[in-house]
């Protein structure tokens, strides 16, 4: 009777000389015949499940020597340790199982306040301890020229800043016009505050409601919304239906992703 490995590959079909490379998570190769290449994000039943950098996934058998590792021909094999899960980030970076942090940078992102740096550390806390890149608030942009010249940004300590509601012709968009240089780059979103870069569905409502002008905007959200008028327990109700960045709206997202890269680049 013929024997098969663990992945039903019959033995005398291996190809010789070709290594077996397990297939953990985060492992990124590339199918040959399509010139698909992602991270490894499932493996079961005798296929691979892959995810590309654009979150596109494709499931391939798992043939000999039917996968590329940095340009090698490589056969995966299903991990002893049993199907794979998808580990990701909450920002759906691919996660780094047992990374230690990284001792941090000069360089900073400062976040208006204490609900966006909340936010910002549930989804992108894991990718910016592996980064080194610590996270502060402001309490609003008024002092932001002043503490931009403190800090004193410059090739090896880069500062972004995240700015809420930064519009055109805004007293935010002026100050945000009058610290940016080479090494200082302020980014906003349209909201006007953080709670409304969390999707509307995620918190189990319609719409975020309009508040009228010259009313405190999260306690008229509250009252419209039938909730207590305590706007520190509405935003940790809000903080606990976000469990990843599907969780938050596009230009949040984005702009977040644009102030780590600059923080992170090269000197």
């Amino acid at each position: 009777m013929r024997q098969y490995s663990a992945d039903l590959t019959p033995p005398w079909k291996k190809p010789k000389g070709v290594p077996e490379i397990a297939a953990e998570p985060g492992l990124v190769v590339e199918e040959p015949g399509t010139g698909f290449c992602g991270a490894v994000i499932g493996c079961e039943a005798g296929t691979v499940t892959l995810e590309d950098r654009f979150g596109k996934h494709r499931v391939f058998p798992l043939q000999p020597g039917g996968f590329l590792l940095e340009g090698r021909t490589v056969t995966l094999v299903k991990p002893s340790s049993g199907p794979v899960r998808p580990t990701r980030t909450a920002s759906g970076s691919v996660a780094v199982p047992g990374a230690r942090a990284r001792v941090a940078r000069a360089g900073r992102i400062y976040v208006e306040g204490r609900h966006d740096a909340e936010l910002v550390e549930k989804v992108w806390g894991d990718d910016l301890r592996i980064e080194g890149v610590v996270v502060e608030y402001l309490e609003g942009v008024d002092d932001l020229p002043a503490i931009v010249e403190e800090f004193a940004p410059g090739p090896d300590a880069r500062l972004g800043v995240l700015v809420d509601h930064l519009v055109p012709g805004s007293k935010e968009s002026r100050i945000a016009e009058a610290v940016t240089s080479a090494h200082a780059l302020v980014v906003g979103h349209p909201y006007i505050d953080v709670w409304e870069a969390v999707k509307p569905s995620s918190v189990g409502i319609a719409a975020w409601p309009r508040v009228p002008r010259g009313q405190d905007w999260k306690t008229g959200v509250c009252r419209s919304l039938g909730w207590p008028p305590n706007t520190g327990a509405a935003w940790q109700h809000i903080l606990s239906k976000v469990r990843s960045y599907k969780d938050l709206e596009p230009e949040l997202l984005g702009k977040v992703e644009q102030l780590i890269d600059f923080v992170t680049a090269p000197a």
